[in-house]
């Protein structure tokens, strides 16, 4: 039972099996999450591409379903973030509880004032269809589905790729090739790229069920209930009153007994209660790993998401992480194809984007830590941490049942300029995303949809700007008044920042200053 009617996307004959073959500015493999953003991303850039993938239809089961703010930012820049809201389950409260007791509650996102909630929780495969559809409705976007890759030929000027198709194989040239086929990256294995990281042993069963009664909406972690006295369990509600029950099963469990459809009903069973009644609609068990590629960039051929990373799931950060990835990479490839850009620009893609997944992998394996500690002394500070930290709050903040994601810090990158000696009380400083706030005479409007598609200027007060002297592309945005972005900014009369396309921070000052801004631009797109 499946309250998801999986639709089965048109496969159509592509053009090289009857002739008409062209080198192609860029080529992405996968069409999950990651390479529909990223087609989407480059289409708004003016850059043509063809997104291939094997099947024909979106992702089985739920996957990834906690869509956190930045990735609906993103996704709002192609106009589907607000369909996922909708659909989607907005929460920002949880609660953790040990035993069959509440220990806290806490609130996701504390401060109002941002467009979007902190997370959504929407089925992976819901996400899937509004980028398709969004994707096929793109005259830059070439969606070709049973087109599997089966070999891949780089070479300084580009790759060559050769798909099968159910009319037979072609070859297809690129430009450029971008991996976004998953953590069993068909096009990684293909080049015989390693993939180093651990492998965590401990199983976990996740059962989606529609239950049949009043649901929850906040999330809720236990460890050891009386309904799974022995380890932890994770709930989460989804749309169509879908609920995520997600069972620590131990190492030594048996995944083909754990998928037993009486064995999950026993276990539900014993949470629920005698009265309750559900319907199933997928089951998987699993372990995990955290794994890195050395490089991301590799010439021509460049991975993202799992594909060039994969984490543990605590925390959300997977499919959210390879959302960033591709925000972060599109604007710097198409400024490379249109030679705005040297090719060295991509070698911050690798560099900023492998800081993240470092950061990713380091909060996600202390979550993991947590959760199954792995020596007799780790398991005593847990249980130790949550007997004290009902009744004292210095002991919530060492609970970690999987902090989620927020975005990732980039503090160093080649392409930001430092801040110089002036004060900064607040704000986000070179490296860090920037925050929405709201802006327009009566507070109606929202500082993310001001920004440019490139390059944006943001200046607070009366200050003179003198955009001519700029360099073209970069959008300027004023913000008057003392309103919370003016807070969030620490925006005295004067105070300039430059955002990059990505709306991550490249540079900021106390004056507006067009010399500095220029320099800083060409700094960011690896010209300075």
């Amino acid at each position: 039972m499946s309250s998801y009617t999986y639709r089965h996307y048109e496969y159509r004959k592509p053009s090289e099996l009857d002739g008409r073959s062209a080198r192609r500015p860029v080529v992405i493999v996968g069409a999950g999450m990651a390479g529909p953003t990223l087609a989407l991303a480059l289409a708004k850039r003016g850059v043509p591409s063809v997104v291939l993938d094997e099947d024909d239809t979106v992702s089985l089961g739920s996957r990834s379903i906690c869509q956190a703010k930045h990735s609906l930012e993103t996704w709002d820049r192609f106009g589907v973030a607000s369909r996922m809201v909708e659909k989607g389950i907005t929460w920002e409260q949880g609660e953790l509880y040990l035993h069959d007791k509440p220990v806290f509650r806490f609130n996701l996102q504390p401060e109002p004032g941002h467009k979007f909630p902190a997370f959504v929780n929407l089925q992976q495969y819901y996400v899937e269809e509004y980028l398709f559809e969004r994707c096929l409705a793109e005259p830059l976007i070439e969606m070709r589905f049973r087109n599997k890759v089966v070999a891949v030929t780089p070479s300084e000027e580009g790759v060559t790729l050769e798909v099968e198709t159910p009319d037979g194989g072609y070859a297809l040239d690129a430009e450029w090739l971008v991996a976004c086929d998953g953590v069993r990256s068909t096009v990684r294995h293909l080049m015989d790229l390693p993939y180093p990281g651990e492998v965590f042993h401990d199983r976990f069963l996740i059962s989606d069920i529609r239950l049949l009664s009043e649901l929850p909406k906040e999330r809720r972690f236990w460890f050891y209930p009386p309904f799974h006295p022995t380890n932890s369990v994770l709930l989460h509600r989804q749309a169509d009153n879908v609920l995520r029950v997600d069972f620590q099963l131990g190492p030594d469990a048996d995944p083909e007994e754990e998928k037993k459809p009486e064995n999950i009903d026993r276990r539900l069973r014993q949470m629920f209660g005698p009265e309750a009644r559900w319907e199933h609609e997928w089951t998987s068990v699993y372990t995990f790993t955290c794994r890195m590629m050395e490089r991301f960039v590799q010439g021509r051929v460049i991975f993202a998401g799992d594909a060039a990373h994969v984490v543990s799931p605590f925390g959300a950060r997977g499919g959210n992480g390879a959302i960033a990835d591709v925000d972060n990479l599109a604007w710097k490839l198409a400024m490379v194809l249109r030679d705005a850009a040297p090719a060295s620009l991509l070698d911050s893609y690798c560099s900023e984007r492998r800081a993240a997944a470092q950061e990713n992998i380091l909060n996600s394996t202390r979550s993991t830590d947590f959760i199954t500690p792995k020596s007799a002394a780790s398991r005593a500070f847990r249980d130790a941490t949550l007997s004290l930290a009902r009744d004292f709050p210095f002991a919530r903040a060492l609970i970690n049942s999987g902090r989620l994601s927020v975005p990732t810090a980039q503090p160093g990158s080649p392409l930001d300029t430092p801040d110089g000696d002036a004060d900064w009380l607040r704000g986000p400083g070179p490296g860090r995303a920037m925050l929405d706030a709201p802006v327009g005479r009566d507070g109606s409007g929202w500082l993310l949809d001001r920004l440019g598609p490139d390059f944006t200027v943001l200046t607070f007060g009366d200050t003179d700007m003198p955009t001519g002297d700029l360099p073209s592309g970069v959008t300027c945005v004023r913000i008057a008044g003392d309103g919370l972005a003016r807070q969030r900014y620490d925006g005295r009369p004067g105070t300039t920042y430059l955002i990059r396309p990505d709306r991550y921070v490249a540079a900021r000052w106390r004056r507006f200053d067009a010399a500095a801004i220029a320099a800083s631009v060409r700094r960011a797109t690896g010209n300075g």
